[in-house]
This record gives structure tokens, sequence and C-alpha cells, in this order.
């Protein structure tokens, strides 16, 4: 019985000490510093396109011209529009077409306006040896406000030559991040 006390009595001593802890005094008043920086990185678009995109499907006629629009609806809400603090886009362009292409990307607000733009020329590639395009676009400070009130993006692709014999393909990927604080 007299082992049984020595071996509970330190047990216990042990115990009770590593359940106590010291602690700094919390300051509530500092509540109001505290923010919360989260990154929320996006898929924007992606295509893959060939030949055939740059021909009418009623016509077959040759168009070098081709734009499509894209909504970018989560800017669209004051939690997001309030907390938006920085955005990084990343275009990033493959062609195979033994043309360079102009690909011209507009962001533009509720009544079509645009705010920004982002414009480059992709020069020709081919199947073996693709030319790579890779773009970073940094928006912060003063020009956080333009992708606030973004609400389209609008990607145009000019081929500049070609024509019927057009042959090869454009791939494209976009990224945004997008660091919040609140």
């Amino acid at each position: 019985m007299f082992r049984l006390k020595l071996i509970i009595v330190p047990t216990l001593i042990i115990s009770c000490l590593s359940l106590t802890s010291c602690f700094k005094d919390v300051d509530f008043g500092q509540a109001p510093d505290i923010a919360l920086e989260p990154d929320l990185q996006v898929d924007l678009a992606y295509y893959e396109l060939n030949e055939t995109d740059f021909f009418d499907s009623e016509t077959n006629l040759y168009t070098p011209l081709i734009r499509d629009t894209l909504r970018l609806e989560f800017l669209d809400d004051d939690y997001i529009q309030d907390g938006l603090m920085f955005v990084e886009f990343r275009f990033r362009h493959e062609n195979r077409f033994p043309f360079p292409v102009r690909s011209n990307i507009k962001f533009l607000n509720e009544n079509n306006r645009r705010e920004f733009s982002i414009a480059y020329t992709i020069p020709e590639g081919s199947t073996a040896m693709p030319s790579v395009v890779d773009t970073l676009k940094v928006m912060e400070g003063n020009d956080i406000r333009n992708v606030r009130r973004s609400i389209q993006m609008v990607m145009e692709l000019d081929i500049l030559g070609g024509g019927q014999e057009l042959e090869g393909s454009l791939d494209f990927s976009s990224k945004g991040l997008f660091r919040f604080e609140f």
C-alpha cells in the first residue's frame, strides 16, 4: 500500500503541473487591429482553338478576329468589393499557328466601358515548337479600383496573316490570385 501511494502522489503532482500553464494577458482593445488576409486563386478562362474556329460556321469564310466574353460574377459581391486589396492576373498562350496572334484582354464595367486592358502579340510557332507567352499583370493600390469596377473580361484574338491555308492551334489559360483584407 505504501508503494501505491509513492506512485500515485508523484503522478498526481505531475498531472497537476502539466494542466497549468502560463499565458500573457489578452488585450481585447487590440481586436480592431486584427486583419485576416486570405488569398483566393481562381481559374478564369481557358480554351483550345484550331483553324476551324477562325472560319464562320454558316458561310465558311475566314475571319481573322474572334472574340469571347466572360462575366466575372464573383467580383459583384459587397463582401469581395470591400476586402479586395491585391490581384495578380496570369495569362498564358501557346501558339502553334505559323502566324503571330495579337491578344487583347479587356476588363469592362457594367456599362461596357473599359476599366483596363492587357495587350500583347504572341509570335508565330509550329506544332513541333510552339511559341509561349506567359504574362503577369499585378493590380494593387489605386489600380485595384479598376478591378473592383470590372464585371466582364473580353478576350479578342487577331491572327496577323493567315487565310484559307491556316493550320495550327492556340491554347490559352488564365488565372487570378485575389488577396483580401478583412
